[in-house]
This record gives structure tokens, C-alpha cells and sequence, in this order.
């Protein structure tokens, strides 16, 4: 296990599912964690667990819509810690799932502040640090499976979920001779607060969900958090610009 120890990493979304496990998987390994979230209750939870075990944390409100509170949030990080090594990028939404034709413009354009505005304002606030810093830094954005291929039903979702590995490749292009590296990572259904929403709403739809993923189950957050901190790993300096799929095979055929 990669060893980040006097590394500040900042996690979106943190008081729950993905973000909760990467945040609890980058304390594990050293690194000072600031939780952010929308739910501020989640969120403190997820900060007294790292506590708990012997790790540092503090906690900031921060609705990733609001391109403000990214700033703020990342100028509370520097305050109390002097900077700011990693951002990882993970808060979002599920949206509703309907037809094509029957997604409104209000389904369109809270999707697309959340998912992808709020991936485009949180990497803006984390680059204009590290940027400042020798060592660069390194971003991991949350991207989906329906990132990489379309998502019937999920016409918003999938069209936000695209735009953020768009975001991410011209983003480690620009900055790649800067030190700082940015990669996606798109998960298949994984269990979390926003699956389990999707099958309470639709409970047949958990069992069509599973048949997608040659494993036959849905993916587990410490996985994906586990794949997030390969992504930041000093031994993976060379990588950027790169969407990993943890998916259990569904993109293989």
C-alpha cells in the first residue's frame, strides 16, 4: 500500500458510499483528509471515523453546484494544513431515470450543475493551488461506466459522466508539464446512497442491473476507493489523462 503521509488530500461527496471509503482509505495511508459534503451530519460522521482510528480530518461544508464553495472549501484546507496534494472529485447525483423524450430542462440542468459543474468548479479551485506548489498535486475526477458508453434512460446522467472524462483529459494535457496529474475513474454500479435510491425507487431494476456486469455484482466502495488511490500513488507518476473502468468486465465485450 502506497504510503501518503504528509499529503492533504481533499474528497467531495465524502459523507457516504465512494467518497466516504476514499476518505477513510487515504487516512489509512496517512494522508490529512478533508471531507466535504452537502450533508453536514454524513459528513462529521465520516470526519470521527477517521478520528476514531488515529487519523487527521476536519470538515467543510460544500455544495459542489456553487462554484464559491469550492473555493472556500479549498482555502480552508490550505489555511489549516498549508496545502493541498490531491483532490478527488466525487460528489454527484443520480437524476431520474425516464425516456429520452420525457427528461425535462430542470432534470438537464441540475444534472449538469452537480455532475459536471461541479467536477469542472472543484478541479478550477484545486489546480489555481497546485499550481503554486512545486510538487503539483494530483486529481482524480468520478466519472461512470455511462461515461464511456450510453446509459438508456439516464440521457443527463451520461451526458454529464461524459463530459467529466472530457474535462479530465484537456485538463492533464494542459497541466501534465506542471506536475499535476488528472484521472477519471468510472464505476459500474456500486453499492452506495444513490443505488440504493435507484432500486427502492424501481426495485425490478436491481436484477437487470446485476445481469450488466459479467461478475454478477455490484462493485463495493473500498474498491473503487482502492483504484482512486493507485491513481495518486507516487508509483504511477506517469499516468494522466486516463479514464479507469472498475466495472467487472462490462466494457470487455
Amino acid at each position: 500500500m502506497s504510503s501518503f503521509t504528509n499529503q492533504v488530500a481533499l474528497v467531495s461527496g465524502a459523507g457516504s458510499g465512494i467518497g466516504r471509503s476514499t476518505a477513510l482509505a487515504f487516512a489509512q495511508s496517512g494522508a490529512t483528509v478533508m471531507v466535504s459534503d452537502v450533508n453536514d451530519a454524513n459528513g462529521q460522521q465520516t470526519v470521527s471515523m477517521i478520528q476514531d482510528a488515529g487519523g487527521q480530518a476536519s470538515y467543510i461544508h460544500c455544495d459542489v453546484a456553487h462554484p464559491e464553495q469550492h473555493i472556500a472549501a479549498v482555502a480552508y484546507a490550505v489555511a489549516t494544513y498549508s496545502r493541498l496534494d490531491i483532490g478527488i472529485n466525487n460528489a454527484g447525483i443520480g437524476g431520474r431515470f425516464a425516456r429520452f423524450l420525457d427528461q425535462t430542462i430542470r432534470d438537464w440542468d441540475t444534472m449538469m450543475a452537480v455532475n459536471l459543474g461541479g467536477v469542472f468548479y472543484g478541479m478550477q479551485a484545486q489546480i489555481r493551488q497546485m499550481l503554486q506548489q512545486p510538487e503539483g498535486g494530483k486529481i482524480v475526477n468520478v466519472s461512470s461506466i455511462a461515461g464511456v458508453k450510453g446509459m438508456p434512460m439516464g440521457a443527463p446522467y451520461s451526458a454529464a459522466k461524459h463530459g467529466v472524462l472530457g474535462l479530465t483529459k484537456t485538463a492533464a494535457l494542459e497541466f501534465a508539464k506542471k506536475n499535476i496529474r488528472v484521472n477519471a475513474i468510472c464505476p459500474v454500479y456500486t453499492h452506495s446512497a444513490m443505488v440504493q435510491d435507484l432500486v427502492n425507487t424501481a426495485p425490478e431494476m436491481e436484477e437487470r442491473m446485476r445481469r450488466l456486469i459479467p461478475m454478477g455484482r455490484f462493485g463495493q466502495p473500498e474498491e473503487i476507493a482502492q483504484a482512486i488511490l493507485w491513481l495518486c500513488a507516487p508509483e504511477n507518476a506517469f499516468c494522466t489523462g486516463q479514464a479507469l473502468q472498475m466495472d467487472g468486465g462490462t466494457t470487455a465485450g
